[in-house]
């Protein structure tokens, strides 16, 4: 075997590995700056529309504002304007709670 068969060889096998680390750095690069961030927003979410009560200003994805009338299983009853009218809405459209409650640490 001449030495530019085994350079080449060589050269190659480093030039896969270097690839392959590359590789998992970006998986690692994106778990840890895109996913990671995003699932924690969704729990902190999810506890939020889990926490709801009756009487909470809320603010909808569509903007619209109003007080919770009633709350089902995956819907909530809102009430909007001076005319008191009343929207029904799937829990996951409310975006923010305006109501601050004893137990909130966030704010």
């Amino acid at each position: 075997m001449d030495t530019l068969t085994l350079f080449t060889a060589t050269a190659s096998k480093a030039s896969a590995y270097s690839t392959i680390i590359m590789f998992v750095l970006v998986i690692v690069f994106f778990y840890f700056l895109i996913i990671r961030p995003q699932k924690t927003q969704e729990k902190k979410e999810k506890a939020m529309r889990d926490s709801l009560e009756v009487g909470d200003e809320v603010i909808t994805n569509g903007g619209i504002v109003g007080i919770v009338f009633s709350i089902k299983d995956d819907t909530v009853v809102i009430e909007t304007g001076s005319d008191r009218s009343k929207i029904r809405v799937m829990k996951w459209a409310i975006a923010k709670n305006l109501t601050v409650h004893d137990g909130d640490e966030s704010k």
